[in-house]
């Protein structure tokens, strides 16, 4: 009973994120006539789920689906794979310079992606990656900065007599990584792999810029395709926003525990 004071007043703060996903459901149930209605109605008079199907056909969902997927996956590789290597060279070798060169690419945050897209679009295009799925693929296998220092905090977290250990046994310095430090970052890097996923899941601008035939297209760019010149299809807008987000909330849900003890690992608060 001493805890339903603060247990109410978290349910009244969620209600402020369940709400807009609860209008966006009924929206896409609801009929033509229903939509623009004032007061608006929240419950629809009659529950048209037709609408989730007619909504996925008018377009090429499943091909962009596709290209989703296949973007998502190869960047999540690469960015578990690359940046993991970085960090457990930052954390675990010692040479010349090597503070300086991890402040540079700390300092990489700093510069927001506006500015480097121009040069990178002509970079792509220059390579004739343009209109291709490479721009979205490519770059991470070279890492991310805020990955890279997850990852190395939280191997800094994991006692350097393992490593010793191994080395006796006659282990190397890439036998250790494998057998002892990866598997001892699970939780981080399931958490980089889930940031990772919502990061290219939801991308908008970098497919609008890259991409320009249709069949390349990802779901962001085909939900974009509903907003005509002279209207928007708000319905079917709604229903394929549900639809794609499913995906996304059934990994957070069954990650959150590893998210939470991710975070937790690598010393990060907030």
């Amino acid at each position: 009973m001493k805890k339903l004071p603060v247990y109410a007043m978290l349910f009244l703060c969620s209600l402020l994120f369940i709400a807009p996903l609860f209008w966006a459901v009924t929206t896409a149930l609801k009929s033509q006539t229903e939509l623009y209605l004032f007061p608006p109605k929240w419950i629809p008079s009659v529950w048209k789920f037709g609408n989730f199907a007619e909504a996925w056909t008018s377009q090429p969902f499943n091909l962009f689906l596709k290209n989703t997927l296949a973007v998502t996956a190869l960047s999540t590789l690469g960015q578990l794979v690359s940046c993991a290597l970085v960090a457990y060279g930052f954390a675990r070798f010692t040479f010349k310079g090597r503070d300086f060169l991890f402040l540079v690419v700390l300092a990489t945050m700093m510069i927001p992606w506006e500015v480097t897209m121009i040069p990178q679009y002509m970079e792509f295009n220059y390579l004739g990656w343009i209109n291709t799925l490479k721009p979205l693929i490519v770059p991470s296998w070279f890492g991310s900065a805020y990955f890279i220092f997850l990852l190395r905090q939280f191997i800094l977290t994991i006692p350097r007599e393992l490593d010793e250990a191994a080395t006796i046994d006659g282990a190397s310095k890439l036998g250790i990584f494998r057998k002892i430090i990866v598997p001892l970052m699970g939780p981080s890097l399931i958490l980089v792999a889930v940031f990772q996923m919502m990061n290219c899941w939801n991308d908008y601008l970098g497919p609008l810029i890259f991409l320009n035939d249709q069949s390349q297209y990802t779901l962001t760019l085909g939900l974009a395709q509903f907003k005509g010149m002279y209207g928007v299809d708000m319905q079917s807008i709604m229903a394929v926003t549900c639809l794609i987000s499913i995906l996304p909330l059934v990994v957070f849900f069954l990650a959150q525990r590893y998210i939470v003890g991710g975070i937790a690992g690598t010393g990060i608060k907030g």
